[in-house]
């Protein structure tokens, strides 16, 4: 399980740090990086990590992950509705505002995530920090979170 972790890990800091625009491109970088990868293995990799490609500006493609909305079986919906009451992006940083005692409970609740991509989390009583890699992955962190705090329970 490690190998796996570690190659869709190499595979996600490969498409943040380069254009890749293909999946053949994507095998031969892993293999350069001393991954022994299928182009198979390549692709179940893009479907379980919710890769996407992207046009860029220049009319050029790229590989990207896209944040989607977790199932309502998820055990942290609940929680960040309940507890969470705003989230705001700051540069590469998400400040989430909770109710009084509730950060750390929201931030175990983020960092469960997998759709959070980031470098790290900070939760003190009432504010939970979340350091983006980008101001671009914030600006998303805090629109997925938005999205889960703001939508209503049935």
């Amino acid at each position: 399980m490690k190998i796996k972790n570690d190659r869709r890990q190499a595979l996600l800091q490969l498409i943040r740090e380069n254009r890749i625009e293909t999946q053949e491109e994507l095998v031969e970088r892993l293999r350069q990086d001393g991954f022994a990868v299928t182009q198979g293995t390549i692709s179940r990799d893009i479907r379980d990590l919710h890769l996407i490609k992207v046009t860029e500006a220049d009319g050029k493609s790229r590989y990207r992950q896209q944040l989607p909305l977790p199932s309502e079986e998820d055990a942290f919906i609940p929680i960040l509705q309940q507890a969470a009451l705003c989230a705001e992006a700051a540069g590469n940083l998400v400040v989430v505002k909770t109710h009084v005692g509730m950060g750390s409970a929201v931030g175990a609740a983020v960092d469960a995530m997998p759709q959070v991509n980031c470098v790290g989390t900070l939760a003190g009583d009432d504010t939970l920090l979340i350091v983006a890699r980008t101001a671009q992955d914030a600006s998303e962190i805090c629109g997925l979170l938005t999205s889960l705090i703001l939508k209503e329970t049935d």
